[in-house]
């Protein structure tokens, strides 16, 4: 049994994650897994769903640019909780190295909390909305494409923010945004952002890696050479932040 989550102030954390919209019919011909996806950020102080986005081509690339339009509009929290998805964390070639949304969470200063594997109880917050968003809305009003899924999606996020009773403790069964009808103040993307702030959290780490047939090592998906009769040999690699 999962351990109940200790309630931050409003804007303090964020849950991050998709919602597969499993009524809209798969392409036979195509290769994606989902065919429509919601990208959903709640408040874990307030229960209020910050924003909500469905679209139907979401890659690594297209979620970073979402959730970076997302902080554009509304600041920046000071943690943002998400699960493993590939899209979030990276691929497996990327492995411990952080991906590219974990390096722009931290060159604004935003912590990233990666929920262990398989276990979704860790982000409880949007997966509760989720949850309230399948069997309230998804499976009532079943949208069969992305267009009626962006219209009902709309109409249930305004209905959950402000009509809907919440059971959350914080939210004394009034509607979030009943019960905090002030948004907090966060702090805003800055103008100048410095790419390589994350590299201070990795200050230190160290990774280990075996060299190719070529003696070339890969981290962060990216490749760098060594020495070519080190080939096959294990290395480690340290890194300085401060430089």
């Amino acid at each position: 049994m999962a351990e109940p989550e200790e309630r931050p102030a409003p804007g303090v954390e964020w849950g991050l994650d998709f919602h597969d919209v499993g009524t809209v019919p798969a392409d036979p011909a195509g290769k994606q897994q989902h065919m429509v996806e919601i990208l959903n950020l709640v408040d874990h102080g307030s229960s209020a769903v910050v924003a909500s986005a469905a679209a139907g081509d979401y890659n690594a690339e297209t979620a970073l640019q979402t959730a970076a339009e997302v902080l554009q509009e509304q600041g920046c929290p000071d943690r943002i909780r998400l699960d493993r998805d590939p899209r979030w964390i990276g691929s497996w070639t990327a492995r411990d190295f952080p991906s590219p949304l974990l390096r722009f969470l931290q060159c604004l200063g935003i912590e990233p909390k990666v929920c262990p594997p398989q276990r979704p109880d860790k982000n409880p917050f949007v997966e509760r909305y989720h949850r309230s968003f399948k069997y309230e809305c998804q499976l009532i009003e079943c949208p069969t494409d992305l267009l009626s899924t962006v219209e009902v999606n709309q109409h249930y996020v305004h209905f959950y923010n402000f009509e809907r009773p919440n059971q959350a403790m914080t939210c004394d069964n009034q509607p979030p945004r009943v019960k905090f009808p002030e948004r907090p103040c966060l702090p805003p993307v800055p103008d100048t952002v410095d790419p390589d702030r994350w590299l201070l959290a990795q200050s230190g780490k160290t990774y280990k890696r075996k060299l190719d047939s070529n003696g070339c090592f890969q981290l962060g998906n990216q490749t760098y050479y060594v020495q070519q009769k080190r080939r096959r040999q294990v290395v480690v690699i340290w890194v300085d932040g401060n430089q």
